[in-house]
């Protein structure tokens, strides 16, 4: 969708911003560019709407050389949305979010109707919101606003600079939760620019890590994190990229452990000797049909012998869907204090995630990006469980 071929900015007073990039970005990606300010990845977006001109080289955008498009009409095609997100004061929340499709001739019903769909998929209510001006409204509201303006006309392209920069840590990570979400709808293909390596990983499809005005390495976070290119990527995701990449990790169903299990609806005593043959100090609860129900304790089934497993079942605190990344994991293990965490598919039982667990499957997830194979065909001796 989005093709750089060699391409330079350089200013009249010899700097230059970008030096020969050649990269391109897929339909529906989300690519984000991260790098010390300065390096030249704002450039590198606002070439892409023209509102830098490069001095050598060729952007294509969906097949076609910007440079042969009317400005104008090529911005009106992208989305755009900035970190001081620049609605105007004077107009309804309402009547921003319908500024692009009003300027390229909507009829003032579609263009509100058009707007009103997006405030209500970026989570704001039409009906309480699109009356009210933008003064009235918090930081995080503006923001989405913000995304639903750049949004309206439907544009395949979206450019996003710095969008979250301007908010709380706490609101800036609902905004990304939120926007991921979106994403995951709209499947709009995405510049997004920041200086936040842990945001970049977060957001992005793929990376373009900045040194200055070139690209060191333009891969995935997992790549990115596990198999820095060179040794300035590896001081710029930091030291603790193992901890970053975690969050990029999904838990896989080869990850985990099958611990025993007793059925709800079972005599205690049948799951105690059942535990005690196996030498298992607990088994996970389930019911039925597979879903879990909490756990119980070797020592609570044989104390409970005269009835069922279910009675004596303690509540499961600590668990994770299937596919959430391993710091989801993790921190369920720390904010419970456990030394594993349950896996569900859906609402069926999948296995449990320890500890060694969750390191073997950051090596393996490691291992794999650097071989350029899938995880599954990572084979190395494991932690013992024990």
């Amino acid at each position: 969708m989005i093709r750089f071929e060699q391409v330079s900015k350089v200013y009249p007073d010899g700097t230059t911003a970008v030096d020969d990039l050649s990269f391109s970005v897929a339909e529906g990606e989300l690519v984000t560019l991260v790098g010390p300010s300065g390096c030249g990845k704002t450039t590198t977006m606002m070439m892409v709407n023209r509102l830098i001109e490069p001095t050598s080289g060729r952007i294509m955008v969906d097949g076609e050389d910007i440079s042969r498009i009317d400005p104008v009409k090529l911005r009106r095609r992208i989305g755009y949305v900035i970190q001081q997100v620049g609605l105007f004061p004077h107009r309804t929340v309402l009547d921003n979010t319908a500024t692009v499709p009003s300027l390229v001739g909507w009829k003032r019903a579609r263009a509100h109707a058009r707007a009103a769909e997006l405030l209500d998929l970026v989570g704001l209510d039409p009906k309480v919101y699109g009356s009210r001006y933008p003064a009235q409204l918090s930081g995080g509201q503006r923001q989405r606003v913000g995304v639903a303006r750049a949004l309206a006309a439907d544009p395949p392209v979206l450019l996003m600079d710095e969008p979250f920069g301007a908010v709380d840590p706490v609101v800036r990570e609902r905004l990304q939760d939120e926007f991921l979400r979106l994403q995951a709808t709209v499947r709009k293909t995405v510049l997004l620019v920041t200086h936040d390596i842990e945001e970049a990983v977060r957001m992005g499809d793929r990376i373009a890590v900045y040194g200055q005005g070139r690209i060191e390495q333009f891969d995935t976070p997992g790549a990115v994190l596990g198999a820095p290119a060179t040794d300035y990527v590896a001081r710029f995701v930091g030291a603790d990229r193992g901890l970053k990449r975690l969050s990029v990790t999904a838990i896989e169903p080869d990850d985990l452990a099958q611990p025993p299990v007793a059925r709800r609806d079972e005599p205690a005593a049948a799951a105690a000797a059942r535990l005690r043959d196996q030498g298992a100090r607990w088994a996970v609860v389930l019911g039925a049909s597979g879903e879990l129900h909490g756990w119980v304790s070797a020592e609570a089934l044989s104390t409970g012998a005269g009835g069922t497993v279910s009675g004596l079942a303690c509540r499961m605190e600590a668990w994770v869907p299937l596919g959430a990344p391993l710091k989801q994991a993790f921190s369920e293990m720390l904010q419970h204090d456990a030394g594993w965490v349950a896996v569900l598919d859906g609402t069926r039982f999948a296995g449990v995630l320890t500890p060694a667990k969750l390191h073997e499957a950051l090596r393996r997830s490691v291992d794999a990006d650097a071989r350029g194979v899938a995880r599954g065909q990572v084979d190395f001796d494991s932690v013992s469980d024990a």
